[in-house]
């Protein structure tokens, strides 16, 4: 991994303003359930490039060196505030420690080639670890990946005792409820990982999540040929596809590595809310009412309406008058031209009122379902599933571009905006 982090203010502005709710609270466990992009560096970024980037960029995890010998760099933004405020914010951290490298590395601090050594110091380093995430207020629960940088699987007794490392260092970390990661290269430690626990299955204690390093550029979870075992299927798996990549959002460039993130439970919606009993509000499409309309389309409306308290009668499936008048008031509420008619432009603006937070791949939720329905109704069809997968994030995209915005698949108060006619 061994990344620089460069900061390259562009331009000179300010920190952005954070908006909108966090994807995570503050004080989870870490990474927590995420399936989305991330980033990782070795210096903690300023709260400034921090801020920016989440309005600006597609990343929602950030991976941040907590500690151990061979980090090579320092920390002067890392601290319990610096994690706390991030997961109020949204991201999903990702700590990382990095101490003895492989026996035959070229590292000045390398484990032991004894396989009883290697495992003792595995389960000393995991004692250092849980320590440094303990001051930084990463919790039990969370996992802390070991970096573990390219070594030469051949040799076996190199190969045996970093499997012995690994072993002791997972044993560790379960001991104090904490959950084990290895980051390695694909052809490493990744490998022989896989190789171990296929042939002499039990023998050692596999870490529970893996980070691969393996610069295809592709953002998913897939290892090709290079990872045999199901043991690390069930959302457990890190990709790091790009390596030392220059970024720039809002005017701030990283020189930083991207990885793509599927951990935890990964990211699920929760049940979906019933706005109104026994009423569908989440339709393939949202068509244009008027008086004389009946059916599921105009039930929606009339949920709609009574949910924003334009309207107070019940929900009779037919366009009546006393809907005419709801979406007159909604529609000078809204700056519209009070027609009555439910148009495209009214129900987007129904459909997407309320808060306004950041949201992103990996964000779930309710107010995910909210942006799937109001991108329908504008005519940008999505699946409502609660979930802002890649596919959501395209077609926000295509909504921004035909608003006028940049197509950058991050929703911000410009696409709210955007959907309430507030634009343009």
């Amino acid at each position: 991994m061994s990344v620089r982090l460069v900061f390259t203010v562009v331009l000179g502005l300010a920190a952005a303003l954070f908006a909108g709710g966090p994807a995570t609270a503050a004080g989870k466990p870490a990474p927590g359930s995420f399936t989305g992009y991330a980033f990782d560096t070795c210096e903690a970024p300023a709260q400034a490039v921090m801020d920016t980037w989440w309005q600006s960029s597609p990343y929602a995890g950030v991976g941040v060196y907590i500690g151990g010998s061979n980090r090579q760099c320092d920390q002067a933004e890392l601290t319990a505030g610096w994690v706390k405020t991030q997961q109020r914010r949204g991201w999903h951290v990702l700590p990382l420690f990095v101490g003895p490298q492989a026996s035959c590395s070229g590292y000045a601090d390398r484990m032991s080639s004894s396989l009883a050594i290697a495992e003792q110091q595995g389960r000393q380093q995991a004692g250092l670890a849980i320590q440094a995430a303990r001051s930084l207020g990463i919790k039990a629960k969370s996992t802390i990946y070991y970096d573990l940088e390219d070594y030469d699987i051949a040799p076996d007794d190199c190969r045996r005792a970093a499997l012995s490392f690994v072993s002791g260092w997972t044993k560790a970390l379960h001991s104090k409820k904490y959950r084990s990661g290895v980051y390695s290269n694909i052809a490493a430690a990744i490998t022989s990982l896989d190789y171990a626990d296929r042939v002499d299955h039990g023998h050692y204690t596999m870490p529970d999540d893996i980070w691969f390093a393996w610069a295809n550029d592709h953002a998913d979870v897939k290892t090709a040929s290079w990872v045999r075992t199901d043991t690390w299927d069930d959302h457990a798996r890190v990709h790091q596809y790009a390596v030392d990549t220059t970024e720039s959002y809002g005017g701030y460039s990283l020189v930083m590595d991207a990885d793509w993130v599927d951990t935890g439970a990964g990211s699920v919606a929760p049940r979906a809310k019933q706005l109104c009993r026994g009423v569908d509000v989440d339709l393939r499409a949202y068509p244009q009412l008027k008086v004389g309309k009946r059916g599921p389309a105009v039930e929606a409306a009339q949920c709609l309406l009574r949910r924003q308290h334009f309207s107070k009668a019940a929900i009779s499936g037919r366009y009546d008058k006393k809907t005419v008048a709801a979406v007159k008031k909604a529609q000078k509420r809204l700056h519209e031209k009070a027609t009555g008619k439910l148009t495209r432009t009214t129900w987007t603006a129904l459909l997407a009122r309320g808060s306004d937070p950041v949201l992103k791949v990996g964000s779930s939720g309710e107010t995910v379902r909210r942006l799937q329905r109001a991108l329908t109704a504008s005519g940008t069809r999505t699946p409502v599933d609660g979930v802002y997968s890649t596919k959501t994030a395209k077609a926000v995209a295509r909504f921004q571009r035909k608003s006028g915005l940049p197509a950058t698949g991050v929703v911000t108060v410009a696409v709210w905006d955007a959907f309430l006619g507030r634009i343009g």
